[in-house]
Parts: structure tokens; sequence; C-alpha cells
């Protein structure tokens, strides 16, 4: 039977998807055409002044009581606003679509979405050779079921640093996300 919680599972990421669409038809930019090699290095910069909708599987293996795996589709839109000549505002919202193990011989596997984390990064519009941007995080409590997500506002500071060197990219993201006390029965929130 089809409920609210179903009908927001599925409406969520295809209505995400439907929002991040415009950027297939975005006009060139200034700079002319990139090359496939440009657009790669952009594409794996959380930074950079590119629209882009990546999609992150993870399988973790071994969860619960009964050891059965997990997975977790993370769509990360990634939209940049530029603020002035000087700055770029680059928002990203990663939301996750769940798919938990049982954790007792009564439960089901649940499916749904957890709770999403907003970041807004600060970032230079014309970086050196260190790419960076700083800014706050958030964590909402859109999680469709109680197993899936935390269930508690949340905030904290986000930076990310990185470099592109040839055909690499590396660096690092990080945040820290602090929430309110945890209801009964809840597990302490500090770090993401």
């Amino acid at each position: 039977m089809w409920g609210f919680r179903s009908t927001l599972t599925i409406a969520a990421p295809a209505l995400a998807i439907a929002l991040a669409s415009p950027a297939i038809a975005q006009d060139k930019s200034d700079e002319g055409e990139k090359s496939t090699e440009e657009l790669a290095k952009e594409a794996q910069n959380p930074v950079a002044k590119l629209i882009s909708v990546p999609f992150q599987f993870q399988s973790n293996y071994g969860v619960g009581p009964f050891h059965q795996p997990q997975g977790v589709l993370n769509i990360q839109p990634v939209i940049p606003i530029t603020i002035n000549d000087d700055w770029n505002l680059i928002t990203r919202v990663i939301t996750p679509v769940i798919s938990q193990p049982k954790f007792s011989p009564t439960d089901h596997r649940e499916f749904g979405l957890g709770d999403m984390n907003p970041t807004l990064f600060l970032s230079p519009a014309k970086p050196g050779g260190i790419i960076w941007g700083i800014g706050p995080t958030f964590l909402l409590p859109t999680a469709t079921d109680n197993n899936l997500g935390n269930h508690r506002w949340g905030a904290g500071p986000g930076a990310v640093v990185l470099t592109i060197k040839g055909p690499w990219v590396v660096g690092a993201l990080v945040n820290k996300i602090s929430g309110p006390s945890p209801a009964r029965g809840r597990a302490r929130m500090s770090t993401r």
C-alpha cells in the first residue's frame, strides 16, 4: 500500500533530479568550451563553479545482528552561486537513499530517505594552486523511518581544501555537526 513515506521516498529524488536538469541546457561560459579533462577535474572539485548532480553508492556489509548488507545512495547536487567577481557560494545538499537491513526477527528491511546534510561553502572565484572553501553545514531530520536517521537538527562548521595536479585531485572535505541532547533511546550525536 502506498503511503506518504513511500511517495516521498520516490518523489524527493525525482524532484532533485528534475530541478538539476536545467544544468544540461546551460549556456557556454565566457571562457569558451572546456575539454573533457577539465570538466572531469571540475566534477571532482566540490567547490568548482559547475552545476553537477553526483551520485555516490556505498555498500556496507555485516550490518546489524544478522550481518546483512546495507546500501546507501547519496544524491549530492552542487549548485554554485556567484556573489561577486571575487567570491562564489557553493551549495551542496547530500540526500541519502538507504536500504537498511532488519535488526530483529520481526523487523523487515527498511527503504527510504535518511537525514539531509546541506552545506554552504564560501570560496574564492579565482583560486590559486590551493582551492578552498569554508561555511556552515546542517543536519535536517528528514528521514522517512526511525531506523534511517537521527531525527534531530544539527549544525556546525565545514571546510574543503584541495589541489589539482595533472590527473590527480587531492584534498579533504571535513565537517563537525553538533545537535541537541538525544531523545531517550537515541545515541548522542557529535560528529559526522
